[in-house]
């Protein structure tokens, strides 16, 4: 056994029994290598990857492979999710140094963690066009031996160019400059980039493998809200497209991570709880826009997936779900034709059969006879009265086989994404059941992610059922001296990045907007100057990705581009700009604003890479509508709750200091935007012209 027993992560405890003398990320491996006087070897992955576990059973548990590792590195396990900072500079150096990156992410470095050679998977003998691992590491361990200088030469020119791909574009363009004379164009080039490599018969973004971008999706449907019918195609087909392919799970709910093809049929099967949330938006905007009731079906059993599936008994959401049970890849998702049409018999089982495209040869590579379940006619999504009971069929029946494993950490970012994502939706459908889980799971994050002295927590982790010694490695004496962390076994003491920040205050202000409670106001207000003193760096102006009081790496890194789940200086832009509005703060708003100045450069050259910090730019050129509905009157809030309404805001329920709320009589709707107001409705007709 190694020092992974005790780690908080699953992922890390997953590798505890492995022959690897792996060390968890800290100064003590550092300390190690140092001593030694032997290159690191860090090893970056997550619960759920389907290629981690690949590579942990082909060469972590290879005796010979673990020796060389042990007598010639120090290993370093790294769970991504718990260490986004960690994850993301070391994700930037095989960038630099081998042009690609992905996970599991394989990464060599000197002993005090600059790094010299990175790859991501390589098999235990050489295929797919990589070497052997085993040849890779004793290739690593002759050059360390023989050429240090070298070596230790191209590991200082890498983390010079660390430095440089972390540094800012300067720019003379001022913010107002540019919102005035591109900031539209910038929209509308990322949308004509996007048209280019857009599926038109599939749907998605660019060529196999397929990934769901919500980000992207956002963008085209609010194009197609100001009336670009072409740009709301972009979305329509997309949308269509990953709901009836594989990638979406047809008898329980929720997305895929991924799609290995075109057709969004074949998955990586692992369930993210990050993909979830900004789905659930997509889908749920384009319901809102459209009326597509097929796409609410899917915002219904996305949702309903999240709080069946990954809802923490203990309160909060569990990161993921795995890809793999039993031993394979899928092997819970996957069909067999004959136990198809025995479980719903001859009669009803062939009409079944057609609707999810079950075939006697299936569909899944490599496996002959095993089905992915999904919808051959692309849009047709809303299941007739006998499909549906055929569905709850197959699912009670599914649910008896053996589960993937999930990833029960509560990830302060994600789950503060579910809860913006739910909140939005509550409002939207009236759906109370899922307001009561919004609250709960923001009041969970509240008592336990959360220290006595205000810091935020990247996650929170049930303690492992194993015994572990008074001083567990994954305790850090300095956070817990003074008694701030509440209860050592289940609080991880990673200290939360600019993305949790960024999210949080994204999370209590859309809970406000739902409910009217002034206290999520209040506790966004302070996440939000929290967010700022912790990140903000007074150089270039953006947030960097761990706070001022974490532990130093050898470069700050910083997240500047929208992937799968937008940067915290994206977010931040958005939420605090938004937050600034509600409480009539300009100094909030200037914030937000001022974190899009140093991005004009990047926008220019590559606007899709920025998709969710477009709508920062938005905020800024059309101006944030505010809207304050007082006095008790549910039928003008319910008015703005069911309009997709992206520049606005809505303050109603109790009054705060705000001056949105300084004369305003009770019983009416006030509609404002730069400054200047229309005349109060009391009628929802009148306010619906009003935002219309």
């Amino acid at each position: 056994m190694n020092r992974l027993a005790a780690e908080p992560s699953p992922y890390l405890r997953q590798h505890s029994e492995q022959p690897v003398d792996w060390y968890p990320w800290g100064k003590e491996a550092f300390i190690a290598a140092a001593e030694l006087h032997r290159p690191v070897f860090i090893s970056i992955g997550y619960s759920s990857c389907h290629w981690c576990h690949v590579m942990a059973h082909e060469s972590f548990e290879d005796i010979a492979t673990a020796s060389f590792l042990n007598e010639h590195f120090v290993s370093v396990k790294v769970d991504r999710e718990e260490h986004p900072d960690v994850d993301t500079l070391y994700m930037e150096a095989a960038m630099a140094l081998a042009g690609t990156g992905g996970w599991p992410l394989s990464v060599f470095t000197t002993p005090d963690g600059r790094p010299f050679f990175a790859g991501t998977y390589f098999p235990k003998e050489g295929k797919y066009g990589s070497p052997a691992f085993l040849d890779v590491l004793r290739t690593i361990a002759d050059a360390w031996e023989e050429k240090e200088v070298d070596l230790l030469d191209g590991a200082k020119k890498v983390t010079a160019a660390l430095i440089q791909r972390m540094s800012t574009l300067s720019d003379d363009t001022t913010l107002s400059d540019f919102v005035g004379n591109e900031g539209f164009n910038v929209l509308v080039q990322a949308r004509t980039e996007l048209s280019h490599v857009y599926d038109p018969t599939y749907g998605g973004f660019g060529s196999a493998p397929k990934f769901p971008r919500p980000s992207l999706l956002e963008l085209v449907l609010y194009l197609g809200r100001l009336g670009d019918q072409g740009a709301f195609t972009l979305a329509s087909t997309t949308l269509d497209g990953m709901a009836s392919g594989g990638i979406y799970d047809h008898l329980g709910g929720g997305f895929a991570r991924y799609s290995t093809d075109r057709m969004w049929l074949v998955p990586h099967f692992e369930k993210m709880l990050y993909d979830q949330a900004g789905l659930i938006r997509a889908y749920l905007h384009g319901w809102m826009l459209s009326g597509r009731t097929e796409w609410l079906q899917v915002v219904e059993e996305t949702i309903e997936y999240v709080l069946r599936r990954l809802r923490h008994p203990s309160g909060g959401v569990c990161s993921s779900e795995d890809a793999d049970s039993e031993g394979k890849e899928g092997s819970f998702y996957l069909w067999d034709a004959n136990e198809f049409f025995d479980i719903l018999g001859s009669r009803r089982a062939p009409v079944a059969a057609e609707w999810y495209g079950v075939t006697a040869q299936g569909n899944f590579p490599g496996e002959t006879g095993k089905n992915i379940l999904f919808r051959p006619k692309i849009g047709d999504l809303i299941r007739p009265a006998e499909i549906e009971e055929d569905r709850q069929v197959l699912f009670e029946h599914r649910e008896k086989r053996p589960h993937p494993t999930l990833d029960d950490k509560v990830i302060t970012e994600w789950n503060a994404m579910f809860i913006a994502a739910l909140a939005e939706a509550a409002a939207a459908t009236g759906r109370q059941d899922w307001a009561y889980a919004a609250v709960e799971i923001a009041e969970f994050l509240l008592c336990e992610n959360r220290r006595e002295d205000g810091r935020w927590m990247r996650s929170w982790q049930k303690r492992a059922p194993r015994a572990i010694s008074s001083s567990p490695s994954w305790v850090d004496d300095s956070v817990v001296s003074d008694g701030s962390l509440r209860d050592r076994n289940r609080v991880s003491p990673r200290l939360a990045c600019a993305g949790d920040y960024a999210w949080l205050v994204e999370a209590f202000t859309r809970l406000y907007e739902l409910t009217g409670q002034s206290r999520f106001l209040r506790e966004a207000e302070v996440i939000a100057k929290d967010l700022l003193v912790l990140f903000k760096d007074p150089e270039d102006g953006l947030l960097a990705m761990n706070g001022n009081d974490s532990e130093r790496l050898i470069v700050r890194p910083k997240e500047r581009f929208d992937g799968a789940v937008p940067a915290a200086n994206s977010v931040a832009s958005v939420s605090l700009q938004r937050l600034g509005a509600l409480l009539g703060d300009d100094r909030m708003v200037n914030e937000g604003q001022a974190l899009i100045e140093p991005l004009i450069s990047y926008m220019r050259q590559e606007p899709t890479a920025f998709a969710h910090a477009l709508l920062g730019v938005e905020l800024v050129r059309q101006g944030i509508r505010e809207i304050v509905v007082t006095g008790n009157r549910p039928d003008l809030v319910s008015v703005v709750h069911r309009h997709w309404l992206p520049t606005a805001v809505l303050a109603w329920g109790e009054r705060s200091s705000s001056v949105l709320w300084e004369g305003r009589q009770d019983g009416y709707g006030y509609v404002c935007t730069k400054g200047t107001c229309k005349e109060p409705v009391s009628t929802p007709e009148d306010l619906l012209s009003q935002l219309d």
